[in-house]
């Protein structure tokens, strides 16, 4: 998978590699979101989380295997010796001797109350969980990288809904000069001309650096080396209108990663009741153990006293152990088990009905902004219309300066509220998909 998305990264790098009048490249989402999935730290740091899962799982069938355990060890004493006998003889010197100690052990636990099969299941469930965690922060990242990506559109259109008053001021003051130099004009007409230009060219201004700041953030998380100036993003910003709720309340259960964990977690929770449940039955191991001992004796005061012993040989047997009493510690674990068990299955409950109704009301709001857009964009008609007419009624001398600028204020509001409809209707549709968990296949 990781491999296929660096391909796919290659790949769109260079299909959408295309020079603009600036020298810059046009970044494509897709390629956004690929180097996003690849290199976002909050996604590395959810992948490691599951790769620790994974070495578990890789594991799980050395729970039926034995442990064998080597011991060794060497002991020299050098020790200064006086005994007295009965016959009230007196002995002294220096006992030397070596102590050589050495076993292998085996234990091999043949019955547990079905434990060991139960951690090999509880570590397949565990790692399902840590799947899903993982695509519960690709979602996450893949939607902010979406939503950051139309953020620097909307920036771009904005600037581009400057440009047009920055164009009408630039005309209109062109206009105020005219007729004030030849007589027919006003002064305070020029000066409001030039002062509503000037703000439009500092709005633009500002804007640029909001491009700039927003192209920071897009570059953070997407990890990469890219540099904002290296890339522009298109200023369109594309809308589904097909969306339907029922298409997206379809199999939701099986899709989206919140619900996924949540029900791994309550089999998880179950495996847990399980491994407590196998306290109450006896532990049957077989231990078998090579042992090997030797005792050097280099100096002995007392003539009965070896100078070397030697014992080795094989020992195996069958041990039992049956709990009889624990201060019913293992009964207070099921019972609290079984109220984890309940947590989860009500936790699972409420993030279903919670995403739910997330699901419904972010339906609506779509809904709502697909309607504002669409109304939207029959204003801009007018607002432009509108403008135009004013405009040429006040070269003819037959429409006032406050006319004027309200229509091209009308105008600006008409852009500001078609821009932020079209990002708004956007978003909606980012957060339905996911809200559903299917905004990364």
């Amino acid at each position: 998978m990781k491999h296929f998305l660096k391909i796919l990264a290659h790949i769109l790098c260079l299909l959408c590699y295309c020079s603009s009048s600036t020298g810059q490249r046009v970044l494509a989402l897709d390629e956004a979101v690929a180097t996003a999935l690849l290199n976002n730290y909050e996604i590395q740091l959810a992948r490691n989380d599951s790769m620790i899962a994974a070495i578990d799982y890789s594991y799980r069938n050395a729970v039926f295997l034995p442990s064998v355990n080597v011991n060794a060890n060497v002991v020299k004493n050098n020790n200064r010796q006086k005994q007295t006998l009965a016959d009230d003889t007196e002995r002294s010197g220096k006992v030397k001797n070596q102590n050589i100690q050495s076993s292998v052990g085996l234990n091999w636990i043949l019955f547990d109350g079905l434990r060991m099969f139960t951690a090999r299941d509880k570590a397949d469930a565990i790692l399902k969980a840590g799947g899903f965690e993982s695509k519960q922060q690709i979602v996450t990242t893949v939607a902010d990288v979406v939503n950051t990506y139309y953020s620097i559109a909307r920036q771009k259109q904005l600037v581009k809904a400057t440009d047009v008053q920055i164009q009408l001021n630039e005309e209109r003051t062109k206009m105020a000069q005219y007729r004030l130099d030849i007589g027919t004009g006003a002064k305070p007409d020029v000066l409001q001309s030039k002062v509503d230009l000037n703000e439009q060219r500092a709005m633009r201004m500002q804007q640029e650096v909001f491009i700039e700041q927003l192209k920071e953030q897009l570059v953070q998380a997407m990890n990469s080396n890219i540099r904002p100036d290296e890339f522009e993003v298109p200023d369109t910003i594309p809308v589904n209108y097909n969306i339907n709720l029922g298409d997206l309340q379809d199999g939701i259960d099986q899709i989206n990663p919140t619900l996924l964990l949540a029900r791994s977690n309550i089999e998880i929770a179950e495996y847990t009741l399980k491994e407590s449940r196998a306290d109450r039955w006896p532990v049957i191991s077989f231990n078998s153990a090579y042992n090997f001992n030797r005792n050097n004796n280099q100096v002995a005061i007392n003539p009965f006293t070896t100078k070397m012993n030697q014992t080795n040989g094989l020992n195996y047997g069958f041990g039992a152990s049956i709990p009889i009493f624990n201060q019913f510690r293992v009964q207070r674990q099921i019972k609290q088990n079984q109220l984890a068990i309940n947590y989860q299955k009500l936790n699972y409950d409420n993030q279903r009905s919670i995403l739910l109704l997330n699901l419904v009301n972010q339906f609506k709001g779509y809904e709502q902004q697909k309607k504002q857009l669409k109304l939207e964009e029959e204003n801009i008609l007018l607002a432009r219309e509108n403008v135009n007419i004013v405009f040429e009624t006040y070269k003819l001398g037959m429409a006032t300066l406050v006319q004027l600028r309200e229509a091209q204020f009308s105008l600006a509001q008409a852009y500001d509220r078609l821009i932020a409809a079209r990002y708004n209707a956007k978003v909606a549709e980012t957060e339905l998909r996911r809200l559903r968990g299917d905004i990364v296949k």
